[in-house]
């Protein structure tokens, strides 16, 4: 049982990097979760941990050493920028940092605690030769990379559940048997040019709540029998809300609740899992972060109930 009245979560203030006003991506959204979760009593007494950033050799380990040092430098192309979908600031590039960092710290509180959330994270299109879709580098491909290299596991499984294919996740882990890659995820959505994931499942335009759950049900059981993973990387994108401007799969709010129970209710009993929020898109920034908040608070019922299960 955990000892912990609260799971461990991650947290930086430089997650929320400046972007020019009316940018589509909500940037903001970092900083609204964390006083949401302090305002709901979803932190622990140790308070917020906050990580490092990470080097350079990690995350050349998985992207492009040049286009890394070019994300250090604050010095990226435009035409790069352009598929981005944002400038590379001094900003933006510590931010990127530091949110490897927390999926890393997270990653390795989950081993020691079976359970760990990070306030950031799940930037699953960039691929190894660079940033895409509003993500500059892949903090779970790099963590996953980093942890298997160093001998802290064997065997990952992620499970990306954002609206949005995880394409460059399935690329960084193409030819990489230990790292099983599992997306879920709207078919006529973003990327046009899908990742070979190990398992992709697309789903159309108007799911809702129940046709989702029961694929879901149909799916992950199996799935973490045949993959056996020593840790679990959760990605639990808010864009198949129905209101989410980028993403059309019609969950509600209860959907993401009983979606996010599940996986972590399915899962806790067979490896430790560390959760990220993924992708989430409303121009009402305060509705975007108690959505957000949804993971972490099935992550303290999970913990309530003795779920998390420690790595050996």
């Amino acid at each position: 049982m955990p000892t912990r009245p609260l799971p461990p979560v991650v947290y930086h203030p430089a997650y929320s990097a400046s972007l020019p006003p009316g940018h589509r991506f909500p940037m903001l959204k970092y900083a609204r979760l964390a006083q949401v979760l302090e305002d709901e009593g979803l932190i622990g007494p140790e308070g917020l941990y906050t990580p490092d950033p990470a080097p350079f050799a990690m995350l050349a380990a998985v992207h492009d050493p040049d286009y890394v040092q070019q994300v250090l430098d604050a010095s990226v192309p435009p035409g790069v920028e352009r598929v981005i979908g944002m400038a590379v600031t001094r900003d933006v590039s510590d931010r990127v940092q530091v949110a490897v960092g927390g999926t890393l710290m997270a990653a390795r509180l989950a081993l020691r605690h079976g359970l760990a959330c990070n306030t950031a994270g799940g930037s699953h299109h960039a691929g190894p030769g660079g940033g895409a879709g509003f993500c500059v580098f892949n903090d779970i491909g790099v963590v996953a990379r980093a942890m298997i290299d160093a001998g802290e596991i064997q065997q990952a499984l992620v499970v990306d559940l954002d609206v949005h294919q995880g394409d460059g996740t399935a690329f960084i882990f193409e030819h990489e048997p230990r790292v099983f890659t599992f997306s879920m995820h709207g078919e006529k959505n973003f990327p046009v040019r899908r990742g070979p994931s190990d398992l992709d499942i697309d789903l159309p335009d108007g799911t809702g709540d129940e046709a989702y759950l029961a694929q879901l049900r149909a799916t992950l059981p199996a799935l973490l029998d045949r993959v056996r993973p020593d840790l679990i990387f959760y990605i639990a994108g808010v864009d198949p809300h129905a209101s989410d401007r980028l993403g059309r799969l019609a969950l509600s709010d209860d959907g993401l609740a009983a979606r996010d129970a599940y996986v972590l209710k399915t899962c806790l009993p067979v490896a430790p899992v560390v959760g990220v929020i993924g992708g989430g898109y409303d121009s009402d920034i305060d509705r975007l972060a108690r959505r957000h908040a949804t993971l972490h608070r099935a992550a303290a019922e999970a913990w309530r109930h003795g779920l998390a299960r420690p790595g050996s």
